[in-house]
């Protein structure tokens, strides 16, 4: 069923972005860079004598090889291996359908090794993988982080005699740093959010429903060629104090403190920016909140030095609230969760800007910036951009909030 939305206002907007289209100029990530990505993965496989990566359905997939599958009780995946490269497991009477995505242009080419349905595909990846050195006794195999364990339950029982490991050791490490293509992608998605952001603040007026503000949001990024919204908080009042939103319906009011956290998805990457403002005139208590929120997202930033450990982002947001009266730690009022998280083909991956991480930030790294400040029963304010390391320091992929007053 199509979605309404209400208001002449916000068709306006609409028909207005879909006379540009941000995201047709976005180029997706090619062959040759996922080759290369394999190529790294069996650098890291070597330096950690790991035999074999097992890869099924999931973003660690998608990002090495091309092909994106969703997960389910069937085994679809890939197996890396130094001797034999790419192998794809699948169920036979998928063949077809598989054939056809790994001739695409942008997906790296593999044996594709079929299994019935009375079969068990954990034994048949035991079968792909002899005569390598990954049939060996105890050889170490690692499986990606975010396979189910029905999964690893089969390997285990098909292969007794390997050493299976968390397959994070070598995707997390490639996945981090982020490619100039990943990066270009990164910001288009961003562009997108930020200009849905802005536009979903323009058709708020009294009375609006936060159903029929996700309802624009959701065909803002349509529009806009993003896809669907992947999320959509929308928190009005005192709702907005919840993190991740309120159950039921709300309904706008003079005065009222809102919060929209939403994102969308663009050949794969992520965005998720949140603005908080006031509708209407702010008190001067919400001026005082959202000014020391801001503050802490700057000092956050400024604290994102090449070298530093995450957790020093995190600690540096943490001393701006505390010395404003906040906390300490998680404590309410005050910052509930951690500062920020990676970001790139999951909406949230390594690294994490959390208390006492020691990953030290690098190249490449991308993080979400987001030192809620959460007051319950009142209000919560959370401003979240997103960040990328250089050589030279932090930058900001969409600019922070300049006041409350000027959202954007």
């Amino acid at each position: 069923m199509q979605q309404q939305i209400g208001g002449s206002h916000a068709a306006q907007e609409l028909a207005q972005i879909a006379a540009g289209k941000a995201a047709a100029a976005a180029i997706p990530i090619t062959r040759a860079e996922r080759e290369q990505r394999i190529a790294r993965a069996q650098e890291f496989m070597a330096q950690q004598q790991v035999a074999a990566l097992i890869l099924p359905a999931g973003s660690s997939l998608l990002y090495f090889t091309g092909l994106n599958w969703y997960l389910s009780e069937r085994l679809v995946g890939a197996v890396l291996t130094p001797e034999r490269g790419l192998d794809y497991i699948s169920p036979a009477f998928e063949e077809s359908k598989l054939d056809e995505l790994l001739s695409m242009p942008d997906t790296v080419s593999g044996a594709l090794h079929l299994w019935q349905e009375e079969e068990d595909p954990c034994r048949l990846v035991a079968q792909v993988l002899q005569g390598t050195r990954a049939a060996r006794s105890g050889a170490v195999l690692a499986l990606d982080e975010q396979a189910p364990f029905f999964i690893y339950d089969g390997l285990r029982q098909a292969m007794p005699e390997a050493q299976f490991v968390n397959g994070k050791s070598i995707s997390a490490a490639c996945r981090m740093q982020k490619s100039a293509a990943e990066l270009a992608l990164l910001q288009a998605a961003k562009n997108i959010t930020l200009d849905v952001q802005r536009r979903a603040a323009r058709i708020l007026r009294p009375g609006i429903s936060a159903s029929e503000v996700a309802n624009f949001i959701d065909a803002a990024h349509r529009a806009h060629g993003g896809g669907k919204s992947t999320f959509c908080i929308v928190g009005f009042g005192a709702a907005t104090a919840v993190p991740h939103g309120v159950e039921g319906e709300q309904y706008l009011r003079e005065g009222d403190m809102v919060l929209i956290d939403t994102g969308c998805r663009l050949h794969g990457y992520h965005a998720d920016i949140t603005r908080s403002y006031v509708f209407g005139q702010a008190t001067p208590r919400q001026r005082a909140l959202w000014q020391v929120e801001k503050e802490a997202q700057a000092a956050a930033f400024a604290a994102a030095e090449i070298g530093a450990p995450c957790g020093a982002v995190d600690a540096a947001a943490r001393r701006v609230l505390q010395q404003a009266g906040f906390g300490p730690d998680y404590r309410l009022p005050g910052l509930p969760h951690r500062t920020g998280h990676g970001i790139g083909l999951d909406i949230h991956e390594w690294p994490y800007l959390v208390k006492d991480n020691p990953q030290p930030l690098l190249p490449g790294m991308c993080f979400s910036n987001e030192p809620m400040l959460v007051v319950p029963g009142e209000c919560g304010i959370r401003l979240e951009d997103h960040f990328y390391m250089t050589e030279a320091g932090p930058r900001w992929f969409t600019g922070p909030s300049p006041a409350i007053d000027q959202p954007f």
